[in-house]
């Protein structure tokens, strides 16, 4: 058999598109000069290492329809496939090649392109192809752990095979401002979401008024919004966009987030559009998912009326946290909270719990916060320098006094690593105990009345 490199040599000059590929690896070994030259490539030093799905088909995961298992020597698998990463058609044709020195198997693969031919029907084909695009998409998306994984591969996904820059979604937070929650980009585009958080209702209001009609954005040049919608033109602007698709997604007859693409090709937005009508219906189900998994892990993990973390929540906060940075540990016990439940109602008594731990976490914000019971209250802060401890009690202590709330207080400090939390934890309660015993000797109060 002719050595490898001969063969390999052969197809150089062809006029179809030709590479070859390591069946055991799926890395690239060889690309003929139309196929380097069509995907952007110099020479086959710059394809050594890459993985065939990678640059044929931009997808970070092997290719669903990949035929390997098929493939034998001297037969050859033929298919039609539109490549959205080059828009077009090509009929396929792949086959086996063996090298008998190394004994290495190599899936060798033929394209030729029918675009051309096909011109007439090229939209029609395009929107039949968007099933298998969207079937390609799901199936990577499905095999993620968690709805977060899910949204995040379903928008590289879409980034890859629409050509965008950058995919995204937005959600309304608590105070009505608009939030980037999600986020791809192409290499070479910097990240946008960091800088696109709590952005005043004004900026998308014309496109929640558009999204109100039953309508979606598509905006194929900014220029065309400069007088129309400055506030957008100035955001898009800053960003680099140039051409935008955002569509809005529904739950049951309400925008509960939108969606959308940056600068996909400029004669490809109706395409666009298409494509995220159709898997925002898949990320619309994955965000609902998403939100009822929180809502378990809050009830699971938080105290349901404090929103503070409980016993579980403290557990993962220990196992997590840096063990070898020392510690610092306030222990508060709300005084009298049985007398205001006793004489002014559990209403009462509930506000002044909440007010303590509103104090709480606004002096210790950063830090874990835990509610250990009805009236107790525990802080965790790993690496707090003792200083800063101290102050933070300062001012804890302050805020209580104009919040009408008092809180028995022992607090402990380690600069070294806590080899015993239990005992350390133990030892700041007795102190909390001896500090409370204080505050009623000092009021005259009898403890059994708290």
């Amino acid at each position: 058999m002719k050595d490898i490199q001969d063969i390999w040599q052969f197809f150089e000059n062809l006029n179809e598109y030709v590479y070859a590929a390591e069946i055991e690896t799926n890395e690239l070994v060889y690309m003929n000069r139309k196929t380097l030259d069509e995907f952007g490539f110099h020479s086959v030093d710059d394809i050594q290492g890459k993985k065939c799905y990678e640059v044929i088909q931009n997808s970070s995961v092997p290719c669903g329809m990949c035929n390997n298992d098929k493939l034998c020597t001297g037969k050859f698998e033929e298919w039609r496939y539109y490549n959205p990463v080059i828009d077009k058609y090509m009929i396929v044709k792949d086959t086996l090649v063996e090298d008998a020195e190394t004994g290495k198997r190599y899936r060798v693969e033929f394209s030729i392109d029918i675009s051309e031919e096909r011109a007439q029907d090229k939209r029609i084909q395009k929107y039949r192809a968007m099933e298998a695009v969207v079937n390609e998409g799901l199936r990577v998306a499905l095999a993620a752990d968690t709805p977060d994984e899910t949204i995040q591969i379903i928008l590289e996904h879409l980034g890859k095979v629409l050509n965008a820059e950058r995919t995204y979604i937005f959600e309304k937070n608590a105070q009505g401002c608009d939030d980037n929650t999600y986020e791809w980009t192409a290499p070479g585009i910097m990240p946008e979401k960091d800088h696109l958080q709590n952005l005043p209702p004004e900026v998308c209001a014309n496109w929640y008024q558009i999204f109100s009609e039953g309508e979606f954005v598509l905006i194929p040049d900014r220029e065309e919004i400069r007088e129309s919608d400055p506030l957008q033109y100035e955001n898009l602007k800053r960003q680099g966009i140039r051409s935008v698709v955002v569509l809005p997604l529904y739950d049951r007859g309400n925008i509960i987030a939108f969606y959308g693409a940056d600068n996909p090709p400029c004669d490809s937005l109706q395409y666009t559009s298409s494509m995220l009508r159709i898997m925002g219906y898949f990320l619309v189900s994955c965000i609902k998912r998403r939100n009822l998994m929180q809502k378990l892990m809050d009830m699971s993990y938080k105290d349901p009326m404090t929103g503070l973390g409980n016993r579980f929540a403290l557990s993962v906060f220990v196992d997590e946290m840096d063990k070898e940075a020392g510690l610092g540990v306030i222990y508060g016990d709300i005084t009298s909270l049985k007398c205001v439940n006793d004489c002014k109602g559990h209403v009462a008594g509930d506000r002044l719990i909440l007010r303590a731990c509103g104090c709480l976490m606004e002096v210790f914000d950063g830090y874990g916060i835990f509610r250990m019971g009805g009236d107790e209250l525990l802080v965790l802060c790993p690496g707090i320098a003792a200083e800063d401890l101290e102050e933070r009690i300062a001012k804890l202590h302050t805020l209580m006094e104009g919040c009408s709330v008092n809180m028995a207080i022992g607090s402990l400090w380690s600069a070294q690593a806590v080899t015993d939390l239990d005992a350390f934890l133990r030892e700041a309660e007795k102190q909390m105990y001896e500090n409370k015993a204080e505050y009623y000797r000092k009021h005259g109060i009898d403890r059994r009345r708290r």
